[in-house]
């Protein structure tokens, strides 16, 4: 008996010295701020103990165009699109809770209707009577859900490889199941996605960014270790296990099939979180829309093909929300 509790204890032991060995802490807030939060970065309360971390930029007199990141990704996602829009356009992005600088809810809320709510926050503090809202993936569920509640608001919808219909219970989405990638895989495990709160290995962080996208050239180390330090900031490790913990909670056809605003929807034809099927059945679904799909394109179109999805974009808000002309 006394080998067996000696054997326990060296058990124990070893996995005690692993769990130091292989610990990754969470980073440093005013190190993340200064490195990820620098100019033209705003903190901007919106209620409930809730300061987002958002960019606004581009004419203040322009038709604004609100854009919301997927999920485990941050503000900084839409860079491409923001270079190329924030000439004629007012750009707003935001890291949503859970995300980014703005961190975790204080509240623990990551429902769907408290995310809506945000939106509708950061519009308000922004003094954003009516304006355009993109939204990719996670974004573009959270971006439907404001289009069903808050139709009056907006001027225009573009849904890239967005979540949210209810047909993505059965063909697979990032919430639903793990759809090949690995980091949603181990989100969606009791008992291991404990251990990810403390151990989270910037390796998988890059695995999982590779098989979310079919252009690796966007796998580029800057974004990895984005990825990587954004997710360990403090409170969204955990964050995002709360949120991968609840259930799929879909937005009904009838709800998607009464949303009349204009809508854009783009689509990475080999995006395997995401699959093309949904954006069909978004497309069949949705009364006034435009799909335009990519080629060779996985689940994140707007950093994947920049030239081609903001070209696309442009035409299609010169239609519906168009910018001045130089005199």
């Amino acid at each position: 008996m006394k080998w067996l509790w000696r054997g326990l204890l060296a058990i124990v032991g070893l996995l005690v010295i692993a769990f130091l060995v292989f610990r990754t802490p969470d980073t440093d807030p005013a190190a993340m701020r200064a490195k990820y939060g620098g100019p033209p970065s705003q903190f901007v309360s919106i209620g409930d103990g809730v300061k987002v971390h958002l960019r606004d930029e581009g004419p203040r007199d322009a038709p604004a165009i609100m854009l919301l990141h997927g999920s485990n990704a941050d503000l900084h996602t839409w860079e491409p699109w923001v270079q190329g829009l924030k000439g004629q356009y007012r750009v707003i992005r935001f890291d949503q809770i859970g995300h980014g600088l703005t961190g975790p809810d204080p509240q623990g809320d990551y429902s769907r209707a408290n995310y809506a709510q945000d939106i509708l926050e950061v519009a308000d503090a922004l003094g954003l009577e009516r304006f355009v809202l993109a939204g990719n993936s996670m974004g573009g569920k959270h971006a439907l859900a404001f289009a069903i509640a808050h139709p009056e608001r907006l001027g225009g919808l573009v849904l890239v490889d967005a979540s949210g219909g209810p047909m993505l219970e059965s063909a697979g989405a990032e919430e639903d199941d793990d759809s090949g990638n690995i980091g949603f895989t181990i989100a969606q495990t009791p008992g291991i996605n404990l251990l990810a709160e403390q151990i989270t290995p910037r390796s998988l962080i890059r695995q999982s960014l590779e098989q979310s996208v079919s252009n690796t050239a966007v796998v580029t180390e800057a974004a990895v270790d984005r990825y990587w330090e954004l997710l360990r900031y403090p409170g969204n490790r955990r964050a995002t296990m709360a949120r991968f913990g609840l259930p799929y909670d879909p937005l009904s056809a009838a709800e998607i099939a009464a949303v009349t605003t204009p809508t854009l929807i783009l689509w990475g034809e080999e995006d395997r979180l995401i699959p093309l099927a949904a954006g069909r059945w978004l497309a069949s679904t949705l009364p006034n829309n435009r799909l335009v799909t990519y080629p060779g394109i996985g689940h994140l179109p707007h950093e994947e093909a920049p030239a081609a999805t903001v070209r696309d974009l442009q035409a299609w808000l010169a239609e519906h929300a168009p910018a001045a002309k130089p005199e």
